[in-house]
């Protein structure tokens, strides 16, 4: 958009490697008031308005309860104290103010909450992004249609470098195994947990020290809340969310040094009694055990490398390394979802000074996404429902997932009337949407279509009774043999269970 030839490249699928794995949650961050990073916070809350405008399909208002005991690290004129300061960084944010709630209307809001030692609550207002996937894609998606190459399933090899200057880079493309060589004047390495491994030998010093953070997620039950709860625990008071996702829950996160494989996460044992314990201290009601639990994913944070902080005071800023012994390479390193629209900006900002020029002004803050495209979403509904081919969930779960571009899989659709039929009886999911997927959506895989794409890959069994009907369509619209069909189905169970643990079916 401001006039770079850009080249997008990814060892996985977009948004693969550690947006999926988030919290989904689109906030200021609370609890970094308890560390004075005010100007994280402020920025935060910033891009939430900006998000509310450029991706209202994707960014909608989520209120929080955060439930106040006695004897808890946190008391009630702390609480009081940061969501005072939280309302005040937020100036003109279009979500009310909070409210200190009474132990009678925390209870009526969350009839399920532990009663004893109940003081009161607090009732804030922040946001979700149900689908972290989708944000991600439509950046891409956006940044294609103004002429950018992406290549996914391309790996960085190595840098091409001559006097110290670094020209480009070599990869392998992990799906025909040839390799390319690509050239650039700059390169930013925005690799996430996986920065070090890309910079190889172009720092003297660890810039990573990402934390694992994993979440479970659960069905319906006793005591649920209708309105995400953020409760500080017993065991370590650290605050942990439940909240509505989904059509179920999602629970977590824990935060812990990782220093093992990135490539394979996963939950473990004492992750998963953590987090079923303190729903359960909360909710007394719920009585969750392991069996409750659908599935269950993991991630790792890109913080910055710190040696002697607790995982909870690691800085969530972002910072942008310039590499003394490679001119022009640059590494991202920190930074959280809610954010990622000013240090876009800000990286973009140091690629025109690296080049000596100067930088046009910058317009994402006000451009809508691919998805946003459209100011009457109940118009874009109402086209939809004109077809009488698409039932209400069906319906439903396209503008979810797709928002304005709805319409386009409607096209898509009317091209062959097979193409209606719903593929996965829980979303409502339909048959073009995978043709969308590969065609329009940058997929190259099943699993991207499933986990990233359609969204059908994170339903109550994880995309498992989908994925053979998903893959039957794309073998027949687009022309997979059965080699490609088998292969696909054993990949994308392998790729899930590398992040996802899923119950078996």
């Amino acid at each position: 958009m401001r006039g770079l030839s850009v080249l997008l490249v990814d060892k996985g699928d977009i948004g693969g490697g550690t947006s999926s794995w988030s919290t989904r949650l689109i906030h200021g961050g609370l609890r970094y008031l308890e560390h004075a990073e005010f100007g994280l916070v402020r920025e935060s809350l910033h891009e939430r308005e900006i998000l509310f405008r450029i991706a209202p399909h994707l960014v909608k208002p989520l209120s929080m309860i955060i439930p106040l005991y006695r004897g808890a690290r946190r008391g009630p004129w702390t609480i009081r104290a940061g969501m005072t300061v939280y309302d005040l960084l937020s100036s003109g944010k279009t979500l009310p103010r909070h409210r200190m709630l009474s132990q009678r209307q925390a209870l009526e809001l969350a009839p399920g909450l532990n009663s004893e030692g109940l003081l009161g609550a607090a009732l804030y207002f922040d946001a979700q992004v149900e689908f972290a996937e989708r944000l991600v894609l439509e950046n891409a998606l956006a940044a294609k249609d103004h002429g950018a190459s992406i290549r996914t399933y391309n790996r960085v090899d190595r840098f091409i470098v001559e006097k110290n200057r670094t020209l480009g880079i070599e990869v392998t493309d992990l799906i025909s195994g040839q390799n390319h060589s690509m050239r650039g004047s700059v390169v930013i390495n925005a690799a996430g947990p996986w920065v070090d491994q890309v910079a190889g030998e172009t720092v003297n010093e660890r810039l990573i020290g990402g934390t694992k953070g994993s979440h479970i997620i659960v069905g319906e039950f006793p005591g649920a809340p209708k309105t995400a709860l953020y409760v500080e625990a017993k065991v370590d008071a650290r605050p942990f969310f439940i909240i509505p996702w989904n059509g179920n829950f999602l629970i977590g996160t824990t935060d812990q040094r990782f220093d093992g494989d990135l490539d394979h996460v996963a939950i473990d044992d004492a992750e998963v009694e953590y987090l079923l314990a303190e729903t359960n201290r909360v909710i007394p009601a719920a009585r969750l055990t392991r069996e409750s639990i659908l599935y269950a994913y993991s991630g790792v944070r890109p913080l910055p490398f710190t040696k002697n902080k607790r995982e909870q005071s690691i800085t969530r800023r972002h910072f942008i390394h310039k590499h003394e012994k490679l001119q022009n390479l640059f590494s991202i390193v920190g930074g959280k979802l809610t954010t990622y629209r000013s240090l876009s900006e800000q990286a973009v900002n140091v690629v025109f000074e690296a080049l000596s020029r100067t930088p046009p002004v910058c317009e994402t803050h006000r451009k809508p996404l691919p998805g946003a495209a459209t100011s009457d979403f109940n118009a874009i509904r109402s086209e939809l429902e004109k077809s009488g081919k698409l039932s209400p969930k069906t319906i439903d779960h396209l503008v979810r997932v797709y928002g304005s571009r709805a319409l386009e899989i409607l096209r898509v659709a009317a091209s062959d009337q097979k193409l209606f039929e719903t593929f996965d009886e829980e979303t409502g999911a339909i048959a073009a949407e995978i043709v969308f997927a590969f065609e329009h959506e940058l997929a190259q895989t099943l699993g991207d279509c499933l986990l990233r794409r359609t969204m059908v890959g994170l339903n109550s069994d994880a995309g498992r009774s989908a994925a053979i009907s998903a893959a039957m369509i794309a073998g027949h619209n687009l022309d997979w043999s059965d080699e490609r069909i088998s292969r696909e189905l054993r990949e994308c169970v392998l790729n899930k269970s590398s992040t996802m643990i899923a119950k078996e079916s």
